[in-house]
């Protein structure tokens, strides 16, 4: 059973375009049980990012995905086509393995995607959504990140998403450590965000999530104040550095909402970013004049000067992808030996049971164990090789190959030490 990939990221399509089928954290586990009740899709697992929303499946009819996708981002499926890639069988496996390794994001080798496939392997798991051939291929990919980061230089020298958003600040302001930073959300791009920023010491530090309690125990880290997302009216006009990643479904700091806090700023500029998808930032408040607005899109441009250094692993990481495909095909091939090899042996199982039983009532009929059990031997032995050695006699011209392939299969060599 072949798997299949339907993806679309920041290679493809614009964040205007990427934020429309970006799926929200809460609401994963009711799409993937929705997507796996298709008669077509027997196992799924979707990995949504910021730069990108990809659907690994299992399914015998793919366009039964994007017709799914389409619907429930209630969008027309041709709207959706030009900016979606679709991949089958081994173009699907590796891809999974250079997502994984991170040779295909925005910033080359940048270490955060595979904790975010594995977090969309665990919600795969929970929904009862993932089968044998995804489990094997999500394992397999986490391995080949391992192998290519542990042997390979593509994660050297990384400038993440985080680390870029320090330098554009840096551009702004002339030194971070007399500026006040707002962080809105307490995810994973959050902490690693605010980590690199109070490396520079600026002068105080607010942590805003739904959550006062989580907020609180990322703002404990970085010796900040936490505050609820309905104190941003109030929180807002104090800060000068406001970054926000959030799972909002829509924007939660409005162009009126900064207006205001720019009037009460006197006009004092305001630099912020929006990592968030969809975004947590309406787009209009980029337009206004003291504001320096910038999105996941923008940052990739900073990081592009860090790609140099790594392109000289690049090759060596693909060539270890190219030789763990080919061991996930050759999986998958035995895999599709499975109902075969089952056949087989149920075939013999019910030989042996027949003759058992047929030796059982020889035995109560007053035979000898000895000759009971000869005769046994030689019914099994004549059953098990009758239909081999009528199809090698019958054979015609596939004589030679099946020659050969019982050769392979009883491990026989002829008196002259060749294939039988």
């Amino acid at each position: 059973m072949a798997i299949f990939t339907l993806g679309i990221n920041h290679h493809s399509a614009s964040l205007a375009m990427r934020e429309q089928v970006a799926f929200q954290v809460e609401r994963l586990p009711e799409a993937l049980r929705a997507l796996t009740r298709q008669k077509s899709v027997h196992e799924a697992a979707i990995l949504s990012t910021c730069n990108r929303t990809e659907i690994y499946c299992v399914a015998e009819q793919p366009e039964a995905v994007l017709d799914w996708l389409a619907d429930y981002h209630q969008l027309e499926p041709a709207a959706l086509t030009p900016f979606l890639y679709r991949l089958s069988a081994l173009d699907a496996v590796r891809h999974a393995f250079r997502v994984a390794s991170g040779l295909d994001s925005m910033v080359l080798g940048e270490p955060q995607i595979l904790g975010q496939m594995k977090d969309a392997v665990r919600q795969a798991e929970a929904a009862g959504a993932l089968g044998v051939h995804l489990h094997k291929l999500f394992q397999h990919a986490f391995a080949v990140a391992k192998e290519v980061r542990s042997s390979t230089a593509i994660g050297a020298n990384t400038v993440s998403m985080a680390a870029a958003a320090v330098h554009l600040a840096e551009r702004i302001f002339e030194s971070i450590g007399d500026q006040k930073l707002l962080f809105i959300g307490a995810g994973e791009m959050i902490e690693l965000c605010a980590t690199h920023f109070y490396a520079r010491q600026p002068r105080a530090v607010t942590i805003a999530n739904r959550t006062l309690e989580r907020g609180r125990a990322l703002a404990e880290r970085f010796n900040a104040q936490a505050i609820r997302l309905d104190e941003l009216a109030e929180a807002l006009p104090r800060h000068d550095i406001v970054i926000s990643c959030t799972a909002s479904p829509l924007p939660i700091i409005g162009l009126g909402l900064v207006e205001r806090a720019i009037r009460a700023r006197r006009h004092r500029p305001m630099f912020m970013v929006d990592l968030a998808v969809p975004r947590d930032i309406e787009p209009e408040v980029g337009q206004l004049d003291d504001v320096f607005l910038y999105t996941v899109d923008d940052l990739a441009q900073v990081v592009e000067s860090g790609v140099e250094s790594r392109q000289a692993a690049v090759a060596q990481a693909e060539g270890l992808i190219e030789q763990q495909v080919e061991t996930f095909t050759r999986w998958q091939e035995s895999r599709d030996a499975v109902p075969l090899i089952r056949a087989l042996r149920d075939a013999a199982e019910r030989a042996r049971r027949h003759e058992l039983e047929h030796a059982l009532k020889r035995l109560a009929a007053g035979d000898a164990p000895e000759k009971a059990l000869e005769q046994l031997s030689a019914r099994l032995t004549n059953k098990f090789l009758h239909a081999p050695t009528q199809s090698l006699q019958t054979s015609g011209a596939e004589s030679r190959d099946l020659q050969d392939a019982a050769a392979r299969l009883f491990h026989l060599h002829t008196e002259d030490s060749g294939p039988l």
